[in-house]
């Protein structure tokens, strides 16, 4: 994903690399800088290779402040990097000893959502709008959702900023890849059994043969399910709260989201083996 670079978020990222207050030292390492600076192709805009000596977070808002005038692709490059490197490393859990602050985190939540970017509190960085992707880049951002979901992240049940749920959407892209375009009156249970069919995956439509394949009879549940979950969805919900119906439990709750992203998961899978 291009990820958008502004004074703003130039701002709150060279906060997040900034150890200057801390207790300890904290990762991304001066190495580490090296390296993504590097990589970003922004090398010739460091300080370091200046010869100056300077901290981390001067360091890292001197490159983009340059790539912001001049290379804005490189700059995006860099923050993608970066704000991977600081989670790999801990930086957003609290138990760490890399733990970047809830403040230093706030910040950057409200920096990149003047984007049009969600930053959750564990790191995961995806695009508030989907419907501004398509192809490989809708998959990739389907596929984030999907994982958050299958850990039990209930904000990736209903996707931010959409009227879509996980497996409404992914039902649809899967359609549109497959055929170029979705029926968008149809209802879920005929939209996901279209995207099935496509996929060549199993619905309660095609009777059970006794020389199928077992994976078929997981495949018919998976349909199942999915209506299921589709059903406990809040119908009234605008991508903020709660996405459930008034009256579920905690426990069918996470059940429900942990089964949306296993199923969207699946079919993202089968439709890159496609």
């Amino acid at each position: 994903m291009a990820l958008p670079i502004t004074d703003l978020i130039l701002a709150a990222v060279s906060k997040l690399v900034d150890d200057s207050q801390a207790d300890s030292y904290r990762e991304p390492s001066h190495s580490d800088l090296d390296f993504y600076i590097g990589r970003s192709g922004l090398s010739h805009a460091d300080p370091k290779t200046q010869g100056q000596t300077v901290g981390k977070s001067k360091r890292v808002r001197a490159v983009l402040s340059w790539a912001l005038d001049n290379d804005q692709a490189a700059g995006g490059k860099l923050i993608e990097g970066l704000v991977s490197k600081i989670r790999a490393s801990g930086g957003f859990r609290e138990t760490s000893d890399n733990y970047i602050g809830k403040s230093v985190i706030l910040q950057a939540v409200d920096a990149f959502g003047s984007e049009g970017y969600i930053l959750a509190m564990d790191g995961d960085l995806r695009p508030r709008n989907l419907d501004s992707l398509s192809g490989r880049n809708l998959t990739e951002a389907l596929r984030a959702y999907a994982r958050r979901a299958i850990k039990g992240a209930e904000d990736a049940a209903l996707l931010s900023g959409t009227s879509k749920d996980l497996l409404e959407a992914t039902a649809a892209h899967v359609i549109t890849v497959k055929l170029g375009t979705y029926p968008q009156q149809a209802n879920f249970p005929t939209l996901l059994g279209q995207a099935f069919v496509t996929l060549g995956l199993a619905t309660p439509e095609d009777p059970p043969l006794s020389s199928e394949a077992p994976c078929r009879v997981m495949e018919r549940g998976m349909y199942q399910a999915a209506v299921g979950v589709n059903r406990l969805r809040n119908k009234e919900g605008t991508g903020h709260g709660r996405p459930w119906s008034a009256g579920i439990t905690q426990a069918e709750a996470e059940a429900a989201v942990e089964l949306a992203g296993v199923v969207a998961g699946y079919m993202l899978d089968r439709l890159d083996a496609s």
